[in-house]
């Protein structure tokens, strides 16, 4: 299953040339991520509040093949590559008109209140199950 969200590229998410600076990329494929989660049923703010659980990058392995410009509308797609008890391997990209401009694979992890790695959510888990 793959997610999509719709973006557009707005004044303040260029340089001074128009073209999408880098790192925020990272900031689309985060509300690409955070969007999936949602629409998997998952409520992230109630999950912290809740049962102090809490999602965090752990690594980003990112390639930047084609520049994005100002007003551009991109799309951001989202899908699972890997479950473990406690992380999540996807590969997300951004994309213009089919044409991928960014992509990354993405690990996340799930921590405790403590900071330290826990097992996914049980309504995330059954969810994910094949």
């Amino acid at each position: 299953m793959t997610h999509r969200i719709r973006l557009r590229v707005y004044y303040e998410d260029t340089d001074l040339a128009g073209i999408v600076y880098y790192a925020n990329y990272l900031r689309f494929i985060e509300r690409g991520r955070s969007d999936w989660l949602r629409e998997l049923g998952l409520d992230q703010r109630a999950l912290k509040e809740d049962q102090g659980i809490v999602f965090a990058v752990r690594r980003i392995e990112a390639d930047y093949l084609a520049p994005a410009r100002f007003e551009d509308v991109l799309d951001v797609t989202t899908a699972l590559s890997e479950a473990r008890p406690a992380r999540l391997v996807l590969t997300q990209e951004v994309l213009r008109d089919g044409l991928a401009l960014f992509r990354a694979t993405v690990t996340i992890v799930c921590l405790g209140a403590a900071g330290r790695p826990v097992r996914l959510p049980a309504d995330l888990r059954r969810v994910l199950a094949p």
